[in-house]
């Protein structure tokens, strides 16, 4: 048995109150600090690459990245914070699914203005024109419009106004839901015009769904950053042992009279968290949460089994993560595909020689061809003056 890692005094509390402390807890795994790594230069650094793509399988801690990197600016500008009461370093929202039909641009323009604190969202107006001089027979009278081309004004204007590093959002794999493909460039296109005009780098994070955006278009790929966040996989030694010491983490934090012995039972820990921690997390919230109703001093394995995702939704999950890595996958051949249409070095030239004996071989060039008759003489000027081998002939 190990020390526990957390505070001693937290086992005569109620069972809630230690509840709310393991569901507040992170573990700090590879996995984790790579993807955290990657999305803290990307926000900082983002070099004209105003959209990134944050994307992996569900349940493997991508919101849990997300909060890592509002709270850890936010604690890193807090002084800035202070001098600028108005300033937001790190604003978040999470995209609706709509309820059928297609994304509603409507209500993510409301949610994001609600995400800026934004006051009285429903009561925006058009830009107005300047209204006419006093006692003339117009007179103008501000009207409130809601429609989307006005909340999106506004949304813009929060975004300057507040001047936030990055703008999150979270399960952004909605915006894909649209009943016509010919209108899924439109979708990213708006996130992307949001994002030049107020230069603002736009997070959206979201499954594996969310790969569906990541190439529409040439323009929208050289604007763009991916970072996968991927699972810990079975079938390689390093990713094994960082999943076996994340579950000791989980371990010795699971506030009990005595700690459980969950590594015993790693195999059935990974397989039904399919290698994702923030699974792995959820899992573990709720077999504590029946520990402590049962008042059991620790974990058991029946506590596992019971709160265990089944066998057909590890299944589903699985499919749909197996089909995500496909993709990502680079396919053989891909590379040559790619300076095949580019006519590059080692490709395939059309032809006789190919282009490496192009460039291996001397230039050459054809011999003259002859255009007149044997024994007429070419065309050609006759030397004059000094450099004559007979003397000129005197004229008369």
């Amino acid at each position: 048995m190990t020390q526990p890692a957390f505070p001693l005094d937290l086992l005569p509390q109620a069972p809630a109150a230690r509840l709310a402390y393991f569901k507040a807890c992170t573990i700090a795994h590879p996995r984790l600090q790579e993807a955290d790594q990657a999305l803290r230069e990307a926000i900082s650094e983002p070099t004209g690459a105003l959209l990134v793509f944050f994307y992996g399988p569900t349940g493997v801690g991508k919101t849990t990245v997300l909060q890592r990197r509002c709270q850890q600016i936010m604690d890193e500008r807090r002084a800035e914070m202070e001098h600028d009461p108005g300033w937001m370093p790190m604003v978040g929202m999470e995209a609706i699914a709509p309820e059928r039909g297609d994304f509603n641009w409507r209500d993510y323009y409301m949610d994001a203005l609600r995400a800026f604190d934004e006051p009285l969202i429903h009561r925006k107006i058009s830009n107005p024109e300047p209204p006419p001089a006093r006692g003339s027979p117009a007179q103008y009278i501000p009207r409130r419009i809601d429609s989307r081309s006005v909340l999106r004004v506004a949304l813009e204007s929060a975004i300057r106004q507040r001047r936030p590093l990055a703008f999150l959002i979270d399960e952004a794999q909605h915006l894909a839901k649209i009943s016509g493909g010919r209108k899924l460039q439109n979708q990213l296109d708006c996130v992307k015009s949001l994002a030049i005009r107020t230069q603002t780098v736009h997070v959206l994070a979201g499954t594996y769904d969310l790969l569906i955006l990541r190439q529409l278009s040439g323009q929208l790929s050289r604007r763009t950053r991916q970072i996968h966040f991927a699972r810990y996989r079975a079938d390689v030694v390093e990713d094994v042992r960082d999943f076996k010491n994340v579950l000791w983490n989980f371990q010795i934090r699971l506030p009990l009279p005595s700690e459980p012995n969950l590594l015993r039972h790693w195999g059935f820990c990974y397989e039904r968290s399919l290698g994702c921690v923030g699974l792995l997390k959820e899992w573990l919230t709720r077999a504590l949460a029946t520990g402590l109703a049962q008042q059991t001093p620790q974990i058991t394995l029946r506590h596992l089994e019971q709160q265990a995702l089944s066998l057909a939704d590890c299944q589903t999950i699985a499919t749909e993560m197996l089909e995500g890595e496909a993709i990502l996958a680079e396919a053989d051949g891909t590379r040559k595909r790619l300076r095949t249409l580019l006519a590059f070095a080692d490709a395939p030239a059309t032809g006789a020689r190919t282009a490496a004996a192009a460039e291996t071989s001397p230039t050459t060039f054809p011999p003259h061809p002859h255009t007149t008759r044997v024994g007429e003489r070419s065309p050609t000027r006759d030397p004059v003056g000094v450099g004559r081998s007979t003397p000129a002939e005197p004229i008369l």
